[in-house]
């Protein structure tokens, strides 16, 4: 059993963020049959829907909850996709705080460019191409090196599928 995984089971929400491809839905998948968690997987949310509102209502509920996909996405792939983010620091930092207090933890699944990207051929039939990804996963980073100053994160980089790259 990965140990980040059961670091992140410890909790009573989890926070799971990071690039498509990285495992997300199969380690929420993981926690919700083994731990009790509800399982809330978040698409992507219409501009007309408050992204704070959202989360608030959401971190608001009793009970485990792990979050496949969030609001930390927001911070990532609202500048490189749009120019902004949806939300603001001082927006997500007080969401950080509403998980923290529901004894809640960060956790940043990652991989490197090469799995992530085969990974989405064999899920989907597509991928971005690699310098998209590593742009990705160096934003990912940031967000979460700064968000690491207000709350624990924990890192899980799976093993790689030992295939080789098709990029």
């Amino acid at each position: 059993m990965n140990a980040g995984f059961l670091a992140a089971a410890r909790y009573d929400t989890v926070i799971l963020e990071g690039c498509d491809g990285t495992g997300k839905s199969t380690f929420a998948r993981q926690l919700a049959g083994e731990h009790g968690f509800t399982l809330v997987h978040s698409p992507p949310t219409p501009d007309t829907v408050s992204l704070v509102d959202r989360y608030t209502e959401l971190l608001g509920k009793p009970g485990r909850l792990v979050l496949d996909r969030c609001f930390i996405s927001e911070l990532v792939y609202g500048p490189l996709h749009r120019g902004r983010s949806r939300i603001t620091w001082p927006e997500a930092l007080e969401l950080v705080d509403s998980a923290v207090t529901r004894k809640g933890v960060l956790v940043h699944l990652t991989a490197s460019p090469a799995v992530i990207r085969d990974r989405l051929l064999r899920r989907d039939g597509t991928a971005p191409p690699l310098s998209e990804l590593e742009d990705l996963i160096a934003a990912y980073q940031t967000v979460f090196n700064s968000l690491s100053t207000y709350t624990e994160v924990i890192t899980i980089r799976p093993e790689p599928d030992n295939r080789r790259s098709t990029g």
